[in-house]
């Protein structure tokens, strides 16, 4: 069941392609992460032949725990196909769509984004007409006032990065919603729902109906902290959570990390009312702003040092300082 898949998408982001004991899977883990260490990030890639699948109809590309690449989404539909997160760049998207006609030959292809970020929506170049491009107005804008500047800032990472980008432009929507949309793909639907200001304004949660597998974007997360921002609310989070609870997921699966079961909304709601409740307490006695938000991102970082994404706390606990009545 839910444990054998989570096994094997495990294994397959480790490059492992059979199952080990878990004693050996640690070690190689742990081999591995030694390696990684001094080493140059690796090159933003998705892989080929690694596709997982989780449910019924649903598929997951694994990132590897690779920086730039996201996990990518595959439902296959009698109908159509849809394709979440298409990864960074043109060449991405070209590997996106070979391992879609491995799975779904035939179907119409659409294609959506969690969120404008480049390693998300650039890869749809790929996807000439008729595919066609799902996006909420919001998730254009971004893209409008800030897709360019991050590719630039992309661009610097690695010259294999620069060179996935070479040419890059903002995708061509051909489908617009404001705050959700139901796309049947044929004994599928998939529910989008944009729950912005979050990680992005235009931040959007897409779930299987059915296969109750929720892809997450940057919204919910696995043993990280969330990357909020300037533009963050605390409180569209917390209600982000409520909504994506109430459709009950078995499956969830962030944009970066480890494909998890329904407990990570929770696990991350949690998190997110720690943050909440002491930035109140501080600002409730008397602390500035700025002293509530170090207290808070040091209090946290030591609880968990492990988890990435850190330099989200502070942001995190500004909105919610900020929106304490």
């Amino acid at each position: 069941g839910m444990a054998r898949i989570l096994r094997e998408v495990a294994l397959r982001m480790s490059g492992m392609r059979y199952p080990v004991s878990s004693a050996v899977f640690a070690v190689a883990l742990a081999a591995s992460g030694t390696a990684v260490a001094q080493q140059p990030p690796a090159d933003p890639l998705v892989k080929e032949n690694v596709t997982v699948k989780v449910a019924a109809h649903t598929y997951v590309i694994p990132d590897g725990n690779v920086g730039l690449v996201p996990n990518v989404g595959i439902i296959v539909g009698t109908r159509g196909v849809l394709v979440i997160d298409p990864g960074l760049g043109r060449r991405n998207g070209d590997t996106v769509l070979r391992e879609v006609t491995k799975v779904a030959p035939t179907a119409d292809i659409y294609v959506a984004a969690t969120h404008f970020h480049a390693e998300h929506t650039t890869g749809a170049a790929a996807f000439a007409p008729p595919a066609k491009y799902i996006s909420p107005t919001v998730q254009e804008e971004e893209f409008a006032q800030a897709g360019a500047q991050q590719i630039q800032t992309f661009s610097g990472r690695s010259p294999m990065t620069a060179e996935l980008l070479r040419g890059a432009t903002a995708p061509r929507v051909d489908v617009r919603f404001e705050r959700s949309y139901l796309l049947d793909l044929g004994g599928v639907r998939v529910r989008f729902l944009m729950v912005g200001p979050t990680h992005t304004r235009g931040d959007t949660v897409m779930f299987v109906e059915g296969d109750n597998v929720l892809f997450a974007g940057d919204v919910v997360m696995n043993k990280s902290f969330l990357a909020a921002n300037q533009a963050s609310s605390m409180k569209a989070w917390l209600a982000a959570f409520d909504t994506v609870q109430a459709w009950n997921p078995t499956v969830v699966v962030p944009s970066h990390g480890a494909v998890g079961d329904g407990t990570l909304v929770q696990a991350n709601r949690v998190v997110m009312l720690d943050i909440q409740s002491r930035s109140r307490a501080a600002k409730a006695q008397g602390q500035s702003v700025d002293e509530a938000v170090a207290t808070v991102q040091r209090e946290l970082t030591a609880r968990s040092p492990e988890w990435p994404r850190a330099n989200g706390i502070a942001a995190a606990a500004r909105s919610a300082y900020m929106e304490a009545p």
